[in-house]
Order: C-alpha cells, then sequence, then structure tokens
C-alpha cells in the first residue's frame, strides 16, 4: 500500500470491540456487562447467557490492563512462535529484540506450540494485556483465533507464511515456492528419485505438497512422503531414512523439513555406508549454524530472519504511532544454500 496514504490511528482502520458494543448486542447496559465479566453470580443466569454469547459472536475480549496506572501505551510487543526448541526463529527474535528496543519497546515470547487451540488460549491472555503490537508465526489460525485478533485492534504482524487475506499486516513467505525449488534444485543434479520427510504442520506440508507436484512435473516419479509430529528432531531423521527406504530402497534424495532432521539422515547414511551425495542428497531447511559446520555440510534453505525481525519492528512501531507502514505486505524472500550433502 502507498506510504502516500493519509496518516490514520490503528483504531480507525481496526477498531477494537468495546464494552459499549457487548451491551449493544445484548441488549443490556454496559455496567451489566462489566457485572457479567467480573462477577457473574452478580447476575440472572439469563442475562449472563445473553452477555457471553454477545461476547462470543463479537470476539471480545476484556482488558486486564484497565483501570490500572497504565498509560495509553503498554511498550510492550509479543511474539508468538510454535517452538522455541533449536533456532529457526532464533534471527528473528533477535532482531526484534533489538530493533524493537531501540524504539522503546520490551519484547516478550510466547511458545504457541503446532496446534490451534493452544494458540487460541495464548491470544486471548496476550490480547487481554493490549499490548503495543503482535508478531504472529504463520498464517494458520482459527477462525476464532482470527476473529479474536480483529477485534482486538491492535497492531498483528503475520510472518514465515502467505495468504491472500491477512489479518492486518504480512511479511509473505511463499513455502509452495520453497518445496517447488528444492525439488528443481535436485533435479539439475541429477536426483531422479526424491522423497520427503516432514513435520505434520501446516507450512511443512505445503512444501512437502509443492515439492511432490514439481517432481512430477518435471516426470519424476511421485516422490515418497513421511510426516513426523513437530517440532522435528535429528533420531526423526535417522528413523525417517530407515522408513523411506522401506518403501523404495532406491532413493537418491531426501528434502527435510528442519536442519535438525536433515543431520539424521546424514548421520544414518553414514551408518549404512552410504555416499553423499552420490548416492543420496540431503536439503534441509532453516539454514541452523552447524548446517555449514556438519561434515557433510548440509544444503538448506536459507530464510532471513533477522531481515523478519526488523521489518516486523518497524511496521509495529508505525501502526502504534498511528502511522502507515510503506507496505502492509512485503514479500521474505529465500534461497538453497549449497554444501556438501548435495
Amino acid at each position: 500500500m502507498s506510504s502516500d496514504k493519509p496518516n490514520l490511528s490503528r483504531s480507525s482502520e481496526r477498531a477494537s470491540v468495546t464494552v459499549r458494543d457487548v451491551a449493544r448486542a445484548a441488549g443490556v447496559a454496559m455496567i451489566t456487562v462489566s457485572r457479567a465479566i467480573n462477577t457473574p453470580q452478580a447476575v440472572s443466569p439469563q442475562t449472563l447467557e445473553k452477555v457471553n454469547a454477545a461476547i462470543q459472536a463479537l470476539g471480545y475480549v476484556p482488558n486486564l490492563m484497565a483501570g490500572s496506572l497504565r498509560l495509553s501505551r503498554s511498550h510492550l510487543v509479543t511474539v508468538l512462535v510454535p517452538t522455541i526448541a533449536g533456532s529457526l526463529f532464533s534471527g528473528m527474535i533477535t532482531a526484534l529484540t533489538r530493533s524493537l528496543g531501540a524504539k522503546g519497546y520490551q519484547l516478550i515470547v510466547g511458545q504457541s506450540g503446532y496446534d490451534m487451540p493452544s494458540e487460541d488460549a495464548l491470544l486471548r491472555a496476550i490480547i487481554g494485556r493490549r499490548p503495543d503490537g503482535i508478531v504472529l508465526t504463520g498464517v494458520m489460525h482459527s477462525e476464532q483465533g482470527r476473529q479474536l485478533l480483529k477485534a482486538s485492534g491492535i497492531p498483528i504482524v503475520e510472518t514465515w507464511d502467505a495468504t491472500p487475506t491477512p489479518i492486518d499486516m504480512l511479511l509473505s513467505l511463499s513455502h509452495e515456492a520453497i518445496g517447488a525449488a528444492v525439488s528443481r534444485y535436485l533435479h539439475e543434479r541429477g536426483k531422479m528419485r526424491q522423497a520427503v520427510l516432514a513435520g505434520d504442520d501446516e507450512r511443512a506440508r505445503l512444501r512437502a505438497q509443492s515439492f511432490v507436484r514439481t517432481a512430477m512435473a518435471l516426470g519424476l516419479p511421485e516422490p515418497k512422503v513421511i510426516h513426523m509430529p513437530a517440532p522435528t528432531t535429528h533420531a526423526q531423521g535417522r528413523d525417517g531414512l530407515r522408513q523411506l527406504q522401506a518403501m523404495q530402497k532406491d532413493i537418491d534424495a531426501v528434502f527435510c523439513s528442519s536442519d535438525l532432521m536433515a543431520a539424521g539422515v546424514l548421520t544414518e547414511a553414514v551408518v549404512q555406508g552410504l555416499s553423499v551425495p552420490d548416492d543420496l542428497a540431503v536439503v534441509g531447511f532453516g539454514d541452523m549454524d552447524f548446517a555449514a559446520s556438519m561434515s557433510p555440510s548440509i544444503t538448506s534453505v536459507h530464510v532471513d530472519g533477522a531481515a523478519i525481525g526488523e521489518q516486523a519492528a518497524e511496521m509495529i512501531d508505525a501502526r502504534a504511532n498511528g502511522l502507515w507502514p510503506a507496505q502492509q505486505v512485503v514479500e521474505i524472500g529465500f534461497h538453497i544454500v549449497a554444501r556438501e550433502s548435495t
């Protein structure tokens, strides 16, 4: 979106749902809504049911900071990541901490896991404390979660994923483009019997599906795919390679949904006496620090987490100050870092 758009407060773009809205929807006074929230035993069951139905329908989350000795802004920003295990998101978190700190904000990190109910519960707790911004990993939220976020009026930045319908602002990364690029990369290196070891989260599934489609479009046999519980591990890589070989003995390339899983595949390949990359090529995802120092070193898909963190900080700060960022949707690129494993 053009940067010459008139400056607007965040409430004018995405106004938060208020007690007044809930009272109007329930057909009661605002004081009744307050009582239903704070002292539900003081409200009749029928009225409580009407108020709760309105809260649910509107996605209202009570402001837990209301009435405290608080300025109109909290100077707090929350980032939600599915896991803090490993270091896939550490570059983003480090850059967010540094960039927001320079602007006078403190960062709070929340671990949402890979299931939507856990994220919804965490979102309610976060929204109730009214941070100045929320940075989310991914765009796969439940309908309730999306409603909560839209109704909050809080500036939102979704990251590490792509969608045509962002909640607010988006740092877009196409996992389908990644899967396709890796399959083509392996094909260019003469790898014709490709396979995938992937986590069971939505982003890993998108990469795997696109990888399979691309391989088949290139005229290759349909790649074997195994999904394992996320976050993925070194042990899953070892076990996953054995499972793939049981399905097809002559696999010559494996795309893994994490570098940690790729390291496990390499370990198992060495144990079996396979030559890497001649007998088996391996590609990971995330370009974690150890990928370059492994022996053989791991070819991996690099995504600039630091750039994501810095851009998200700029977007949050602009919106928290009633301004529009230069762009509300920004494409985040990736590239394949070729190393010894391919």
